[in-house]
C-alpha cells in the first residue's frame, strides 16, 4: 500500500491552470495627443509638479483605511497559504492523563496494540490508585489524487489575488487624492476669479451710479450694474462649498478627519499641468500592468485549483494512522515499570453513495470557475474602456481648451472696449453688461477646461494602471491584542434587570 501511496503521490485530478489568451486591438482608436511608447507609471503623479500633492499621496497610502483593509486581507491570505501547506504534513498529538481506578485492575495493552510490557500491581477493591497515562497520535493523509495539493495551488492564487487586490485600492487611491486636489485647486482658481469680476462690476457700478448722477445714464442702468455685479458675486459662496467638501474628501481619503486639511489647503495654488502627450502603449499592456485585470485573472486561477479539489473528494482517501502509548499507576513508572501499547496501519476510506452531495460541489466549483473566467474577460474589456475613453476625453478637452482660451481672449478685448466706449458715452450701458458677462463665463469655462484636462490625464494614468509604486507595510496587524496567553478571564459585566 505505501508503495502504491508512493507511486501515485505525483497523481492530481481536475484541470491544471493556463493563463487564458484574450485578443486584443492592435493599437488604440484614438491616437492624438499620445504616443504608443510604452507607459511611464512610476510616480506619475509627480508629473503633475506639485510638491504638496506628492506628500499628500504618500499620506495617504500611509494612513488611508481601505488600504489598510487590504493589507490584511494579504496577511489572511498568507496565513491560509500556510493552513493549507500545514495539511500536507503530518500530525502529532500528545495524549496524557490521570484519574484513579477502584478494584482490582491489571494494566493491558491499548485496543490494537500489543502489550510488551508487564501488568501492574493489583490493588484492594475498596482501595483507589492512580493510572497514568502518556502517548503520541499520529496522522498522514497520504493525497493520493491532490485535493490538499489543488488546495495549496488555490491558497497561492489567493495570496496573488491579495496582491493585486492591494495594488488595485492603491491605484484608485492615488487617483483620487490626485483627482480631488486638482479640483480643490480649481475651486480655488474659480473663487478668485468671481471675486475679481465682481469687484470689477463694482467699477463698473459706481460708474454708473457717478453718470447717473450727472444726467447721462438712467437708473435701470444702475439697477442692471448692481444686479450682475451681486450674481456674479453669489457664486462664490456655491463654489465655497464645492471647495470645502473636496478638501474634506481628499482628508478622509488620508486617513484624517474631514477638515484636517483645511490648513495646509488655505493658501492658493495653481492647478497642476500635465505633461502631453502621454505615452500610452498598445492595448495589450492593460492585461499586464492593471491590477484590476490581474487581480480578475488570479481569482479565476484559485476557481480552477478549487475545481481539481472539488473532483478529488470522489475518489478514495488513504491515510497512515499510528499511535504509541506507555501508562502505570505512579507517575514515574511511565518511563521504568509500565505497558506501552502501539499501533500503525493504514486507513482506506472510499466515498460509496453521498447522496449526490460530491458531484454537485464539482458541478458548483464549475460554475464558481465559469463566473471568474467572464469576470476576467469583462475585467479586460472595462479596462480597454476606460483607455479609450480616457483618451477621447482628453483630445477633446484639450481642442475645446484652445477655443475657449481664443474666446476669453477676444472677450476680454470686448469687455475692455466696451469700458472705454461705455465712459465716453459712444456706447450704451447694455454692451458693457453684454460683454462683462461674456468674459466671466469664457473665463471661467476656461479654468474648468483647464481642471478637467488633467482629470483625464488622471483618467488615463489609472486607466493604463498607473498607482502606487513603492512598499507598503503589510505585516503589522492594526490590532495589537494584549494579555494572549492564558490568564484569568475578567469579569463578565451582568445586564440591569429591568424595572
Amino acid at each position: 500500500m505505501i508503495l502504491v501511496a508512493a507511486l501515485l503521490g505525483g497523481c492530481a485530478v481536475g484541470p491544471d491552470y493556463r493563463t487564458p489568451l484574450l485578443a486584443t486591438p492592435a493599437h488604440w482608436s484614438r491616437t492624438g495627443g499620445v504616443t504608443t511608447a510604452p507607459p511611464t507609471l512610476p510616480r506619475w503623479w509627480a508629473r503633475l509638479h506639485d510638491p504638496l500633492l506628492d506628500r499628500l499621496v504618500t499620506e495617504a497610502v500611509g494612513g488611508n483605511l481601505d488600504v489598510a483593509t487590504a493589507s490584511a486581507r494579504v496577511r489572511e491570505a498568507r496565513a491560509s497559504y500556510r493552513q493549507a501547506v500545514g495539511a500536507l504534513l503530518p500530525t502529532i498529538a500528545n495524549s496524557d492523563s490521570a484519574r484513579l481506578v477502584n478494584g482490582t485492575n491489571s494494566l493491558s495493552a491499548m485496543p490494537g496494540g500489543t502489550n510488551i510490557g508487564t501488568p501492574s500491581s493489583s490493588v484492594g477493591s475498596n482501595d483507589a490508585a492512580g493510572l497514568y497515562q502518556a502517548g503520541f497520535d499520529a496522522s498522514w493523509e497520504l493525497d493520493l489524487f491532490g485535493a490538499n495539493r489543488r488546495a495549496v495551488e488555490a491558497a497561492g492564487y489567493g495570496i496573488d489575488a491579495s496582491d493585486e487586490n492591494l495594488r488595485a485600492v492603491l491605484m484608485t487611491l492615488v487617483g483620487d487624492v490626485a483627482s480631488n486636489y486638482v479640483q480643490a485647486r480649481g475651486y480655488q482658481a474659480r473663487i478668485a476669479l468671481a471675486r475679481r469680476t465682481a469687484l470689477s462690476q463694482d467699477e463698473t457700478t459706481k460708474i454708473t451710479r457717478n453718470r447717473l448722477a450727472a444726467g447721462t445714464a438712467s437708473a435701470a442702468d444702475l439697477a442692471n450694474a448692481t444686479g450682475q455685479a451681486a450674481t456674479t458675486r453669489a457664486f462664490v459662496p456655491t463654489l465655497e462649498a464645492a471647495y470645502a467638501e473636496a478638501v474634506h474628501r481628499l482628508s478622509v481619503l488620508t486617513g484624517r478627519p474631514p477638515a484636517a486639511l483645511a490648513d495646509r489647503m488655505a493658501r492658493p495654488g495653481p492647478i497642476p499641468t500635465p505633461k502631453l502627450p502621454v505615452p500610452a502603449g498598445v492595448p495589450a499592456d492593460v492585461l499586464l500592468l492593471r491590477p484590476d485585470v490581474r487581480l480578475a485573472e488570479r481569482r479565476y486561477a484559485q476557481s480552477t485549483a478549487r475545481v481539481g479539489q472539488a473532483e478529488a473528494a470522489l475518489y478514495p482517501s488513504v491515510s497512515l494512522t499510528g499511535n504509541i502509548a506507555t501508562s502505570g499507576t505512579k507517575l514515574g513508572d511511565l518511563g521504568r515499570n509500565s505497558s506501552i501499547s502501539w499501533s500503525l496501519g493504514p486507513t482506506l476510506t472510499v466515498p460509496i453513495f453521498k447522496g449526490g452531495k460530491l458531484r454537485a460541489a464539482v458541478d458548483i466549483a464549475q460554475a464558481q470557475r465559469d463566473q471568474q473566467f467572464l469576470a476576467y474577460q469583462a475585467s479586460v474589456l472595462a479596462a480597454l474602456k476606460d483607455v479609450e475613453d480616457a483618451l477621447v476625453s482628453l483630445g477633446h478637452e484639450r481642442s475645446r481648451n484652445g477655443l475657449l482660451a481664443t474666446s476669453t481672449t477676444a472677450y476680454r478685448q470686448a469687455a475692455s472696449l466696451s469700458q472705454s466706449l461705455y465712459r465716453s458715452g459712444s456706447s450704451s450701458f447694455l454692451d458693457v453688461l453684454t460683454a462683462e458677462r461674456s468674459l466671466y463665463s469664457a473665463e471661467d469655462a476656461l479654468l474648468q477646461s483647464r481642471v478637467k484636462i488633467v482629470a483625464d490625464y488622471i483618467a488615463l494614468n489609472k486607466a493604463l494602471g498607473a498607482g502606487w509604486d513603492g512598499d507598503v507595510d503589510v505585516l503589522t496587524p492594526e490590532v495589537i491584542d494584549a494579555d494572549t496567553g492564558p490568564h484569568p478571564a475578567g469579569a463578565i459585566p451582568l445586564r440591569r434587570a429591568a424595572p
